[in-house]
């Protein structure tokens, strides 16, 4: 039977360690399919971008994103400003009742949607102060990363690389840093491509990997959510197992005294 080992967040405990997003699918049926198969429990929603109830008349993503079923995770991309990132955080409390768990970003550069650091502290005070459960998307920095979590966000969300690069973990020796420091979850989020992307972020020792690029732009994104789930699940098992160090020269794999043939 294996080990019980749940991803705790905000005092909530979660099966999954794949938390997905909703956009750029072909239409809400392909992102309720793909998010099926991912496993994940987490689904964040891009306020700004998505309809959930601010337009009766058109297609509302809870729909396809059944609150009853999953923990929403409304998030503040596209927000360029601290102001902006505190008014989606509110409006997201008020159309989901009073709902307080949030994805806060604040965007410092077009071209490469890297965070604002300095707005993002500044943010993620506030929401704390107002009683927001704060999950913070910050950049590869273990500084950030420590001051987010002493400001009191549940979570810590240092990049792999540009959001929607596809890259993959850019700064191993950050996030580890990151990783060795915090009690918070960290949770790798933006620049993933692949599985095996995911599976090394959990190597890591990271707590999950947040993705929706991967999936959505995928050729087939049903199929790559269930890569990316098995992605997260064998690299979490291969970071408890604890893997050989390694060696520059050969070690035999079995004994070399005690033979049939001595």
């Amino acid at each position: 039977m294996p080990h019980r080992d749940p991803l705790v967040i905000a005092g909530r405990e979660y099966h999954s360690r794949l938390l997905v997003g909703t956009g750029k699918y072909r239409d809400l049926e392909q992102a309720g399919a793909a998010i099926e198969a991912s496993g994940a429990e987490i689904v964040t929603i891009a306020l700004r971008r998505s309809n959930i109830g601010q337009d009766p008349d058109a297609p509302n993503l809870l729909d396809a994103v059944p609150p009853e079923r999953y923990t929403l995770l409304p998030n503040t991309a596209g927000c360029y400003t601290v102001k902006d990132a505190l008014r989606t955080c509110r409006l997201a409390r008020e159309l989901l009742d009073g709902h307080n768990l949030v994805k806060l970003e604040v965007i410092g550069d077009e071209r490469t949607l890297y965070p604002d650091v300095g707005a993002t502290l500044e943010a993620a005070e506030q929401l704390v102060a107002e009683g927001f459960e704060v999950m913070a998307y910050t950049s590869d920095d273990p500084i950030a990363a420590r001051r987010l979590e002493e400001i009191g966000c549940v979570a810590v969300m240092p990049l792999a690389a540009p959001i929607g690069s596809g890259l993959g973990i850019q700064n191993s020796y950050n996030l580890l840093e990151i990783v060795e420091r915090l009690e918070v979850p960290v949770i790798v989020d933006a620049g993933v491509g692949t599985a095996s992307d995911v599976a090394v972020a959990m190597e890591h020792g990271c707590d999950a990997v947040l993705l929706n690029t991967a999936i959505a732009g995928a050729d087939d994104p049903v199929l790559m959510a269930s890569a990316m789930r098995k992605g997260v699940e064998a690299g979490r098992e291969a970071y408890r197992a604890g893997r050989i160090p390694k060696r520059r020269h050969a070690a035999a794999s079995s004994p070399q005294a005690g033979t049939f043939f001595e």
